[in-house]
Formats: structure tokens, sequence, C-alpha cells
């Protein structure tokens, strides 16, 4: 019975643990995270907060139409007059001098439908323009966001499975251990070996413990990381479903794109400026527009028993506003210039970017060959050195140093595979149009 409820705990323990651990590709990883991540939402608001801004600028193209209903009551002699007038029921007798001078209260209640046509006005053409180039500039900058994104699941994809790599050498490093902990236990019986030479192999032991304990860790730090990425509050251990491989790695542009969506994000910023600028100019020009109105008067309300129209158009030129425009277009000026400037700044500082990171890459390439070599060889070292010790022909200083190193090398090489990888997909980054 008792056997019976050790082995329901077990079994318990385990399906908990299965439901925790989650299996996923990179491919659901980046579906996930393009769907939901809360970064490409906001840059999302942000496009659509550039399209509120250029719908604004419709005004300048389409009318303005108001209609409103107002009612008022006076005595004033020149309104009630004019009242009278709207309403269509003057008389003879409102033209007595007592009733102008000393009229009753009236009342109007006053229909206005009223629209207002732009026809030329330049700068605001212009600010058309430089919100449209805005939109364009927030486009762009949604379009590099979600390419760092990828590079991002990337990187963290590959965190995950360099942990569960470093976790798999250490619990073999660890039963490697564990043996060479069985035999000296047998040798100090025997008197081959001192009590100091097995108390090294229990430290190394202790010592792997340690280190596979930070690696578990570094398991749910990278899969808690990937949860915060694809948005999910539910933080489960992800298991990948493929292993550390070293990545192809082909690059033959040397420059910089043009089209690399961040910088066509800064030309388009750019060109908002300058289109600003012109727009800040061009308000010294006068203005054109086209109005007109249609009321309806009538002493009750809702009713509107009289009508009339109005219509023209209005050429205004303010000539001189203070110096508030000198200062806004030298303002709009300064600013294009500044972007610009900027604009070639970072055209430089990403070349520079790139000619790094493709030397990155080739030391990473480097330095794999190296620790390939090295892991090959300390491989063997640790064969032989096991072999002897069995024989009792070795020191236990000297396996434990080869074991040591054999578990360095393995980490090392492994290490050596994300940093290849991590310069390759940085390189792809930089080279993505």
């Amino acid at each position: 019975m008792k056997n019976a409820l050790q082995i329901l705990i077990m079994l318990s323990v385990f399906f908990i643990n299965a439901q925790k651990d989650v299996l996923i590709t990179k491919g659901e990883v980046m579906n996930r995270v393009m769907e939901y991540n809360s970064t490409l939402k906001i840059t999302e608001k942000d496009i659509m907060a550039a399209e509120g801004d250029f719908r604004q600028t419709n005004a300048v193209l389409l009318p303005n139409i108001s209609l409103s209903h107002t009612g008022i009551a006076t005595n004033n002699p020149l309104m009630a007059f004019g009242v009278k007038l709207n309403q269509q029921i003057v008389t003879q007798a409102d033209f007595n001098p007592d009733r102008l001078n000393n009229p009753s209260q009236i009342e109007d209640y006053a229909t206005r439908f009223e629209i207002q046509q732009p026809l030329l006005n330049f700068d605001g053409f212009y600010q058309r323009k430089a919100a449209k180039a805005k939109l364009t500039a927030s486009e762009y900058q949604s379009g590099r966001t979600r390419d760092y994104l990828m590079l991002e699941v990337e990187k963290a994809y590959m965190q995950l499975q360099l942990a569960y790599k470093t976790v798999e050498v250490l619990e073999k490093t660890k039963v490697a251990a564990m043996e060479n902990k069985r035999l000296a236990d047998n040798s100090f019986k025997q008197g081959y070996l001192q009590r100091s030479d097995v108390l090294a192999v229990e430290v190394r032991v202790t010592e792997i413990d340690n280190q596979l304990q930070y690696a578990k860790s570094n398991i749910q730090n990278a899969s808690n990381y990937l949860s915060v990425m694809m948005n999910d509050s539910t933080y489960q251990i992800m298991v990948p479903t493929d292993s550390l491989k070293v990545f192809a790695n082909q690059f033959s542009l040397e420059n910089v794109s043009e089209n690399r969506k961040d910088i066509l994000a800064m030309e388009s910023a750019k060109e908002a400026y300058y289109q600003t600028y012109r727009s800040d100019k061009m308000s010294f020009l006068p203005k054109l527009n086209a109005f007109g109105t249609y009321e309806l008067h009538d002493e009750q309300v809702f009713r509107g028993s009289a009508s009339g129209y109005l219509f023209g158009a209005e050429l205004r030129w303010d000539i001189l506003n203070g110096t508030k425009r000198f200062g806004k277009a030298h303002k709009s000026k300064a600013e294009f210039e500044k972007a610009t400037l900027e604009l070639e700044q970072y055209k430089s500082e990403s070349q520079l970017e790139l000619n790094k990171a493709r030397r990155m890459l080739q030391d990473t390439k480097n330095n794999l060959e190296l620790t390939t070599l090295a892991l090959n060889q300390s491989k063997e070292a640790l064969r032989i050195r096991s072999n002897r010790f069995a024989q009792g022909l070795e020191k236990t200083t000297d396996l434990l140093l080869a074991e040591t190193q054999y578990a360095q090398k393995q980490l090392e090489y492994y290490f050596t595979i994300f940093q290849h990888n991590s310069a390759v997909a940085y390189m792809e980054f930089l080279t993505k149009e």
C-alpha cells in the first residue's frame, strides 16, 4: 500500500511537470509574437494616430458644413426690425417712429445651414504632404520594429536551446562524476586512495550540482522572456523541438541598403520636416475661401416660413502677424536641417555597425573551428585518463582535471555556436530590406 501511494505521488508530480513544460517550435513562437506582442500593437496604434493626423488635413480639400438652430428674444430697436425683415413680416405700420424706437419684444427661431469651401490654401497643401510623410514614416518604423522582434525571437529561442544543451552536458558530466566517485570510494576502501582524493571527487560532484541548478534557472528565464514577447501570462516552461545547430552564413552586401525600413522611415521623417518648412513659408501667401449660408426664420420653433441665402468668396492676406510666422518658419527650417544631419549620421553609424557585425561573424566562425578541435582533444584525453584511472594508473586529480576540461569545452562549444548563430541573425537584421 505504501509503495502504491509513492508511485501515485510520483505520477502526480510527473503529470504536473508535464503540464508546465510545453513543446514549441521557433515558427510557433514567431507567429505568436507577430500576433500578440504588445510592442507591435503599440506601433499599430502609432500608425492609426498618424492616419488620424493625415485625415484631418482633408479639411484643405473638403468643405466644412454646419447646421444650427437658434432662438432669440429682443426689444432692441435695430435687432427687432432686422428680425421682422428676416421673418418677412414687415408692414407699413412698422415704419412708425414710435414703433421703430420702442418695439415690443419679438422672438425669432432661425435654422442656419452654413458651408465653407477652401479654394486656395497653399500652406494647407504642404501640411497635408507633411502628414502623409509622417504616416509613411510610422509604417516603415512599424516594419522595422517587426524585424527587430524577429531578431529577438531568434536570440531568445537560441538562448532556450543553449540552456537545455547546458543542462544536457552537465547531467552527463554528473553521471560521469558519480561513476568516478564510486570508483574513488572503492579504491579508498581498498587502501589505494587517500581521504583527500575522495573529498576532491565529492567537491566536484557538488560543483556540478550547483552549475546544473543555474542552468535550469536559465531555462526558466529564457522561457519567461519568450512568454513576455508572446504576451502570454501563463509563464510555462518551454522546450524547443529542435537542437542548437550552426546556421549557414552567406552575406555579400558590403554597404547598408538605402531601402532598409529604418532608413526609409528617417527619409520620410526628413520629408515631413521639409514639407512643414514649405508650409510655414507658404503661410505668407493669401488664402482664398468660398462660403455660403441658407437660413430659415420664424417666430415659432422649427417652422421656418421665411428663408434667405448668402454666398460669396473671401481673399484674405495676413500681411503682418507680429513676428510669429517668421519665427515659425525659422524653427521648421532648423528642424529640417537637423533631420537631414541626423539621417546622414544614422547611415554612417549603420554602416559602422554592419562592418563590426561582419568582423564579429568572421571571429565567431574562427572561434567555432577552434572550439570544435579543442572539444575533440579534451574528449579523447578524458577517455584515456578514465581508462587509466579504472586500472589504478591515474591520479584522481588528473582525472578530475580532464573531466572538468571536457565539460568546459562542451559548454564553450555550444556557447560558440550560440554566438555564431546570433552573429548570423544580427547580420540578417542589418541587411534586411
